[in-house]
């Protein structure tokens, strides 16, 4: 992480004695990523391939952990994590480096860190993980289920741990699995929480809505383009945020390469935002982070289109760095990016007006663009 990022408090104007001490609570497994970036092109079976570019970094939910306190949101993480040097290396980097609470999270003797090994190239990426499911410490009031925000559902995934009385926050992000209600959301949402959820792709390929119980908790449904248009049986990712927006007060679709899309509910209220085009190398973890930055913009009570865009924009920030939590941006990355694009003569100024809104909240200095982060990895003694 970054030492020198401005210490920007989004909620700042917002904070009163009363208000919760956290502002965004999840929950999920962490995994250990090692990703492998500058490969001309895919691994051929048979043959050995050489990468350009290699980093570790905290995986998993901690993509999404660490994007939110960049942003400058106080955030607490309940997970579990191995008793291994990589579960070591991984508590040690979200705690000590990013600053994430950890008060509700456990180290399991004797059980090792899942592991995702990702490899990027031609814009894509292709994962391999391994791990198994970590059971909860008796006595502790959690519950192990289905895997979470940014993890693997497949066979062999680390189970997520689901705390039973989550820690009063101003909101809280779920990954939502067809078939299961998890208590922890509802107890949430009773407490005051915004619950922004997300989804993965249906294995059971019912894509069915009413299988989604703790949908009628989220204050917002956060799917991708195909996920929303199976969902609502639709063929138009506008559609299916319309059709969606009958079910919870706020829908956004996200459309990949042509922005996202969002539809208030309750005042009906549409917008739509482009992408920021920028050169990919590694689009690991950039949809957490896109909803770490919808969730910032939310708190700090932004225009629709100011959260569409702001989350916009720090995705495509953080696909030009390997890894996801790794890549996550932190304000002075914005605030360099701000610097710069308004110096491009062949810049849009229709186009740059839309992110005025970020003069309000930047610094009046910024680092030079391009930055350069910290490579983690494990093993450098001190």
């Amino acid at each position: 992480m970054s030492t020198d990022t401005p210490g920007i408090d989004p909620l700042e104007a917002l904070r009163a004695p009363r208000d919760p001490a956290c502002d965004v609570f999840l929950t999920g497994p962490v995994f250990l990523d090692i990703i492998f970036t500058g490969l001309d092109s895919a691994p051929v079976r048979g043959t050995e391939s050489w990468a350009r570019g290699m980093g570790s970094s905290p995986g998993g939910v901690a993509n999404m952990a660490t994007a939110l306190a960049r942003l400058g949101l106080r955030t607490s993480l309940a997970a579990a994590f191995g008793d291994d040097h990589y579960g070591e290396y991984c508590w040690d980097a979200l705690e000590q480096g990013e600053g994430i609470d950890l008060s509700m999270s456990h180290t399991v003797p004797g059980w090792h860190s899942p592991v995702t090994v990702s490899m990027a190239y031609e814009g894509e990426r292709t994962m391999v993980s391994h791990g198994h499911e970590a059971p909860a410490p008796a006595g502790t009031g959690t519950a192990t289920g289905a895997t979470g925000t940014g993890a693997p559902t497949g066979a062999g995934a680390a189970a997520q741990v689901f705390p039973r009385c989550p820690p009063r926050a101003r909101a809280a992000i779920a990954s939502l699995t067809p078939g299961r209600s998890e208590p922890w959301v509802a107890a949430a949402a009773r407490d005051g929480a915004l619950v922004f959820g997300d989804v993965g792709w249906d294995e059971t390929g019912r894509w069915d809505l009413d299988a989604l119980p703790d949908l009628a908790h989220c204050q917002a449904f956060l799917p991708n383009a195909e996920e929303a248009m199976r969902y609502t049986r639709t063929d138009c990712p506008r559609a299916a945020a319309h059709a969606l927006a009958e079910r919870v007060p706020l829908a956004v679709v996200t459309l990949g390469a042509e922005g996202a899309y969002a539809v208030d509910g309750r005042t009906g209220t549409a917008a739509a935002v482009p992408a920021i085009e920028v050169e990919a190398l590694d689009p690991t973890g950039a949809g957490d982070v896109f909803v770490a930055g919808f969730v910032t913009g939310t708190l700090a009570d932004w225009p629709l289109a100011d959260r569409l865009a702001f989350a916009g924009l720090t995705a495509a920030l953080s696909v030009q760095e390997f890894g996801g939590s790794l890549s996550a941006p932190g304000w002075a990355e914005i605030a360099a990016w701000w610097q710069l694009i308004r110096t491009c003569d062949r810049q849009d100024p229709a186009a740059l007006e839309r992110y005025a809104f970020l003069d309000d909240l930047l610094p009046t200095t910024a680092r030079a663009w391009p930055l350069r982060r910290a490579v983690p990895t494990i093993g450098f003694r001190q």
